[in-house]
């Protein structure tokens, strides 16, 4: 486990802007309350086998007791690192995303399921949407009541939304809460091969 180098740093940054925006501030400035300290900690971001997690320093302090073989992972896994050096988030990302998102949309209960099986959020599922979303931009994806379930990259500009046919792709699907269920069955099909 080691903190992240600049380049390293600046790609995950890049990608948490996209999503918060100037909210990316509340992340960094977050106090910890973990530990024996009674002054507030930080939080820091850590990198470990390829995957980049969000943790508190007196959670780091502790971890330096653990040998890196055995340590299997420290606070919020936020994203990993591809082999070609891509930094891709995680669903584990979810409530800090969701807790600092720039822009938003709200799923009808209809469609909820549709995005919940890896499908994409078509003009007909939407129930309501942020303004000023530019095609390109991180969207934090919740139900009508609120409950984050997934994120993904805008298609289409908040305008456009609304003059489009019913099934024209308006957010392009990148994680859902239903890829727990999706990975726990494909680990039961390995281990049983």
């Amino acid at each position: 486990m080691r903190p992240l180098d600049e380049k390293e740093t600046t790609a995950v940054f890049e990608k948490l802007f996209k999503f918060t925006g100037n909210n990316l501030k509340n992340i960094l400035e977050n106090p910890s309350h973990e530990g024996p300290d009674k002054n507030p900690g930080r939080y820091c971001f850590r990198l470990h086998k390829n995957k980049v997690y969000y943790v508190s320093d007196s959670l780091v302090k502790r971890a330096t007791n653990v040998a890196r073989l055995k340590l299997a992972s420290i606070g919020t896994c936020i994203g990993r690192f591809t082999h070609g050096g891509n930094f891709h988030l995680t669903i584990e990302c979810l409530n800090l995303l969701a807790a600092n998102a720039k822009h938003k949309v709200w799923l009808k209960p209809t469609s909820e399921m549709s995005f919940l099986y890896a499908n994409h959020v078509l003009k007909g599922g939407l129930g309501r949407i942020t303004e000023n979303i530019a095609p390109g931009d991180g969207v934090v994806i919740f139900s009508m009541s609120d409950l984050p379930l997934g994120f993904g990259i805008a298609a289409k500009n908040t305008q456009d939304c609304r003059k489009l046919d019913p099934n024209a792709i308006v957010v392009l699907h990148q994680a859902d809460i239903g890829e727990y269920l999706r990975m726990e069955n494909q680990n039961e099909q390995i281990i049983e091969e």
